[in-house]
């Protein structure tokens, strides 16, 4: 899987208008002072958490992720947003944003439906730290923007889950108008299911006639360039989620039978087995770096049936328990008041609206 994120060009005039120096927030991020002068600007996942981690910190204003996340200058949208604004419905837009995020980045948007409600979250395949809040909060803001202007409606989330401690509550339970549950397992709106069946108003299916093939025909391209394996390991990323995907599940997702599936991976010398535990063993990592799940939740995310089974499982990976792991992969939090009061640790963290 490539790692590789295309930054917007125009993400250089959206910093400045929220008065921020670009010379500043390079040399924070340690990138080269030419980074916007790109003709196509490409970023490692380390690269753009730095990136936007220096945003948050330059800016110093909590809800710089929010007001970024809130364009709704459609001149400004790539084609996979225009595309998503244009679709039949919330959850058609949502769709259509997760698949063609794979023309971006190693980025996935899981939409995981449940007691009439639907979750809507992010999750940043290769990464080996936390997400930067400023990031988090660019991207969940951006699918409420989405959801409401296509739908004319005021949609309000059920609830925010955020996987960081507490910090801020009045500011982000003021912009999405729900309440807001922190040190979470995953960064995530949470949606009334009817709230994303509501039909948008900015439907127009001859755009979509257009933008749809095009859009498509890049991705396949891209998929061609993959191997079987790559393939279906992101397809088994996106799928554990609470259960343990078969191989007739990953074939369903890229369009094959089960026997054509394991036949091209024998081909490859690689089992189905063996690439569910690869999947297994980056997410529990991925989990384990950038969240504050309990071991148990993180046991059940990954497919297993108990915690002692994923321990097993991850001390013969790693060599190590996942709590020692954790210990030794997350950085020293300063300690800092939050709004909450409590003193909390609290870390800046952060990410771009448009850019990815």
């Amino acid at each position: 899987m490539s790692d590789r994120f295309r930054v917007s060009g125009l993400l250089a005039r959206q910093l400045e208008e929220q008065n921020l120096s670009l010379v500043a927030v390079l040399r924070r991020a340690g990138l080269p002072a030419g980074f916007f002068q790109q003709e196509r600007i490409f970023v490692t996942t380390e690269e753009l958490f730095s990136l936007w981690r220096a945003v948050g910190d330059i800016s110093r204003d909590p809800g710089i992720g929010l007001k970024l996340g809130t364009e709704s200058r459609v001149e400004r949208y790539d084609p996979a947003a225009i595309a998503a604004l244009h679709s039949q419905s919330f959850l058609d837009a949502v769709r259509r944003m997760a698949r063609y995020k794979q023309l971006t980045c190693p980025e996935q948007i899981r939409i995981t439906p449940g007691n009439g409600e639907s979750a809507v979250e992010f999750t940043f395949l290769l990464a080996r730290e936390a997400e930067p809040a400023v990031l988090v909060d660019l991207c969940l803001s951006w699918i409420l923007t989405i959801g409401r202007s296509g739908t004319g409606y005021p949609i309000i989330p059920l609830r925010l889950e955020l996987t960081r401690a507490a910090a801020h509550r009045d500011t982000l339970e003021e912009h999405y108008r729900c309440r807001a549950k922190f040190r979470a397992g995953r960064n995530a709106l949470i949606f009334r299911t009817s709230d994303l069946e509501r039909p948008f108003v900015t439907h127009n299916a001859e755009l979509l006639a257009m933008l749809g093939p095009q859009l498509d025909a890049e991705l396949n391209a891209r998929r061609a360039r993959q191997t079987i394996s790559d393939q279906a390991k992101a397809a088994l990323k996106g799928l554990l989620a609470g259960h343990r995907p078969s191989i007739h599940d990953v074939a369903q997702q890229l369009n094959l039978s089960s026997r054509t599936l394991q036949r091209r991976l024998t081909e490859r010398g690689m089992t189905f087995q063996r690439l569910l535990e690869e999947a297994r063993r980056e997410l529990a990592c991925h989990y384990l770096a950038q969240s504050e799940l309990e071991l148990n939740e993180a046991a059940y995310l990954l497919g297993y049936e108990d915690p002692n089974s994923f321990f097993r499982a991850f001390h013969h990976w790693e060599g190590t328990s996942p709590g020692n792991w954790r210990k030794s992969h997350q950085p020293l939090k300063d300690e800092q008041p939050t709004s909450e009061g409590k003193g909390a640790p609290f870390i800046t963290l952060d990410r771009p609206a448009q850019a990815v």
